[in-house]
């Protein structure tokens, strides 16, 4: 069995859900999270949507900000990854407790 989210858990979670309740983040993370090896350059996102590359930066930050993805500057290029640990807490809210 499972407890219920906390009113703190409830409020942290909804940032992260409401992020990707957007169509463009959602592809945006769906893009960065199944890149091979794990992680992708900005310069790699902006040729699959027809959106300027700040409006794309914009997306991007919501998703950090909402601690669903890590990004970490190398030279002129950001490389983001998906982070796993925040999609887990997001799939366990989704996933019914099971009973034995």
């Amino acid at each position: 069995m499972r407890e219920p989210l906390s009113e703190a858990q409830a409020a942290d979670l909804a940032k992260a859900f409401k992020a990707v309740a957007d169509p463009v983040r959602l592809r945006l993370l769906s893009l960065i999270a199944s890149h091979d090896g794990g992680e992708v350059c900005v310069c790699d996102l902006t040729d699959a949507f027809d959106l300027t590359g700040p409006t794309i930066s914009h997306h991007l930050k919501v998703l950090r900000e909402s601690g669903l993805i890590a990004g970490e500057r190398r030279g002129t290029w950001v490389y983001h990854r998906v982070r796993p640990a925040t999609l887990a807490r997001l799939s366990a809210v989704l996933t019914p407790a099971v009973a034995a």
